[in-house]
């Protein structure tokens, strides 16, 4: 990237749209190393946070429809990742972490640390805290609200 200064007609919707993009691929591409996706390790995080959220609700947090998360955790399921503890029809899903499913979320925190390290080579420390305050700042407005106070973890 060049040390020249950003051209102000540059959208900054735009860039952060398609550098997010460029890295969601990028860590899809490191995930699927590992036999999971953002897709499944965004699932595999609201499980461990919560094991008693239903379907509608795990789709709801993740944006997708109930059928979609449906087959996400089936998925989950296959991997050995989660384990019902209960059936899910009418009730609470009932999900359970598995060993399998803890060291999936370990390995994608260490994928995910690798891509940040990239990501920020060459940055200053200084650098580093002035990036993650404006990003958290100009993203605040577009989630729910106020803008967080510091960068959460994955899953």
């Amino acid at each position: 990237m060049s040390s020249e200064a950003p051209d102000s007609a540059l959208s900054t919707v735009m860039l952060l749209i398609t550098g997010g993009r460029r890295l969601q691929e990028r860590l899809d591409e490191r995930l699927a190393g590992i036999g999971l996706s953002t897709r499944l390790l965004g699932a595999l995080g609201h499980v461990a946070r919560n094991s008693d959220l239903s379907y509608s609700d795990l789709a709801r947090r993740a944006g997708v429809t109930s059928q979609s998360m449906r087959a996400t955790i089936l998925m989950l399921e296959e991997l050995g990742a989660v384990r019902r503890t209960l059936p899910g029809q009418g009730h609470r899903a009932r999900l359970e972490l598995t060993d399998r499913g803890s060291s999936l979320l370990s390995d994608a925190h260490t994928v995910a640390a690798e891509l940040d390290a990239e990501l920020q080579a060459g940055l200053t420390a200084e650098n580093k805290r002035a990036l993650d305050h404006v990003l958290l700042y100009a993203l605040g407005p577009v989630g729910a609200g106020s803008p967080p106070t510091a960068p959460g973890p994955l899953g």
